[in-house]
């Protein structure tokens, strides 16, 4: 709620304010919430715009009606989806998918028969409105897909791309960005589960940091879109988990650039064992779209999806025999 724009946080200081903030100043400023309020945290998550988020990055404090139609054309700011009650905000992204619950869905404003087209409305049961209706992400700014922490630590030149952002930094690694990206998709009904501190790595080929519940047997489910974020991460080689290194600090990875030290002191803090002996393992997590949503005229169209020219969507991988267009819907597949 704070409105005076002085109030910021230290990056390193586990959501604390910094001590220079005049907190009385924060307080006394207090109004109705914007788009900064929110963004500021969210759509800088990870480190810097587009990060994390596909869909959430700084081209949403301002933008224009194609970027977001109802940020940019309606004047939406975040709590008018999200809303409130006691303070609990409805829809939490990855807590509202661990937990299946607290979730806000396009159908919570489009209730019933939404479309003129009855073949359209019969989509609803399998496909999520986000799915035609957010046809990529990361619009106006590029959006992290991959993160290679082992990397970090090489004397090299700092790079850039493209889209000028950076491709290495001797403190987190190599990165790759990408931008106006078409969405990953899965089928989802709302939970999904996640790998905790100290789970046992099933495969050092690919670790799944998250798993989205539902298939096309499940009548909860829907097919939905996603970013997949990739990179490498360090893992204890003999204890086989996924190490939480110390980063931060005087005797941080990011000053001193020593992962084994590093590692002691971070799994230290969560009451894990460190075996002296790591390496690097490539993760992935999937992280949902919800923003950036486009107008009906720039949604999906038929035959984006369906047909001969339909190649948006891999039916086979979603568990059909084919385009259901020709072999039915997911009860006869």
């Amino acid at each position: 709620h704070e409105q005076s724009g002085t109030y910021v946080k230290v990056p390193t200081g586990a959501g604390m304010p910094d001590a220079k903030v005049d907190l009385l100043v924060s307080a006394q400023s207090v109004g109705k919430t914007t788009r900064k309020n929110c963004g500021i945290c969210h759509f800088d998550g990870g480190g810097g715009t587009g990060v994390k988020h596909g869909d959430l990055d700084d081209s949403l404090y301002d933008p224009k009606p194609e970027t977001d139609y109802h940020m940019g054309a309606l004047g939406f700011t975040c709590s008018d989806c999200h809303t409130t009650k006691e303070h609990k905000i409805m829809g939490a992204s990855h807590g509202s998918m661990a937990s299946g619950q607290n979730h806000i869905y396009c159908t919570d404003c489009h209730e019933g028969e939404v479309h003129e087209n009855k073949t359209i409305n019969k989509h609803l049961s399998a496909v999520a409105c986000e799915t035609c209706h957010i046809p990529e992400f990361a619009k106006e700014e590029p959006t992290k897909v991959w993160w290679d922490w082992s990397k970090a630590g090489e004397d090299r030149e700092d790079a850039k791309d493209k889209y000028g952002k950076e491709t290495y930094s001797k403190t987190k690694g190599e990165f790759v960005w990408a931008k106006n990206v078409i969405p990953t998709y899965k089928w989802y009904n709302g939970s999904a589960s996640y790998y905790k501190f100290g789970d046992k790595l099933g495969s050092t080929e690919i670790v799944k940091l998250n798993s989205l519940n539902g298939s096309i047997n499940d009548p909860k489910a829907k097919i939905a879109p996603f970013k997949v974020m990739r990179g490498k991460q360090i893992f204890d080689s003999q204890n086989n988990f996924l190490i939480i290194p110390k980063l931060f600090g005087a005797d941080g990875y990011w000053k001193t650039f020593d992962w084994n030290l590093a590692s002691q002191i971070g799994m230290k803090e969560v009451n894990l064992n460190y075996s002296g002996s790591y390496a690097f393992v490539e993760t992935e997590m999937l992280w949902p779209i919800n923003h950036m949503v486009s107008s009906k005229e720039n949604a999906l169209h038929c035959t984006n999806c369906h047909g001969v020219k339909g190649d948006r969507l891999d039916w086979k991988a979603l568990g059909y025999t084919g385009d259901p267009m020709k072999v039915k819907g997911r009860k006869l597949n």
